[in-house]
């Protein structure tokens, strides 16, 4: 099994229930629900022009689409060659789930590592049963996907980025037809602007939700 992955670093972990986790991050290549204020829109696309060498992948200095295949065990190597202290892994993109996840995982998890994906739950989620799952729920987003309930479901946290009422309004309907009742609810604000802060602050203690804020982007790390 072979994953494109667009960028492989170590650094801390800034949402959601693990926030300040030492985490061990693999971008993976490829998304095709299209969200308009996404910051990772190099990572939409799959192009055979765009791959290179796992040793040009690493060398890039600047966000591109350039992308390099990887085996699980060539990204197990890689963590040792690099001497990764990190234990906490984070499976992000682009979309992961739009490929199995349970070769990468399951081999992670079986070195001692602890697994992490983050989806837009517009994909099966074919992962380990062990692995910790994000859903961040993206509704009505230009590539037309849809929620999947077994994403919902299968989410040990749903994260859900807001700037308006609509998006809150937007996630109390996909709670409300998937009957989600237990599963920890993060708001994140879309931008560092304060209303949209204002506003995830005001939502979360009016629905005893948690707040998510990008630390990493607030103490300027990747």
């Amino acid at each position: 099994m072979n994953y494109k992955i667009n960028e492989l670093f170590e650094t801390l972990q800034g949402e959601g229930s693990f926030t300040g986790q030492p985490s061990i991050f693999i971008r993976l290549q490829g998304c095709p629900v299209g969200c308009s204020w996404c910051d990772t829109k190099h990572t939409w696309d799959i192009e055979l022009d765009d791959q290179v060498t796992p040793v040009e992948m690493l060398a890039k200095k600047e966000e591109t689409s350039k992308w390099a295949n990887y085996t699980p065990a060539e990204v197990l190597a890689l963590f040792k060659e690099k001497q990764f202290r990190a234990k906490h892994v984070v499976v992000t993109g682009g979309e992961p789930c739009m490929v199995d996840l349970i070769p990468l995982c399951g081999l992670l998890e079986q070195q001692g590592y602890s697994t992490q994906i983050e989806t837009s739950g517009t994909f099966e989620i074919i992962t380990t049963a062990k692995c910790w799952v994000t859903v961040s729920p993206k509704v009505n987003m230009r590539g037309g996907y849809e929620v999947l309930e077994s994403a919902m479901l299968r989410a040990n946290e749903i994260k859900h980025p807001i700037a308006t009422e609509q998006h809150v309004d937007d996630l109390k309907v996909l709670l409300a037809k998937h009957q989600i009742e237990d599963t920890p609810i993060y708001l994140q604000p879309i931008s560092q602007k304060q209303r949209a802060t204002d506003l995830a602050i005001e939502t979360c203690i009016a629905n005893n939700w948690r707040l998510s804020v990008q630390v990493h982007k607030y103490i300027g790390i990747e």
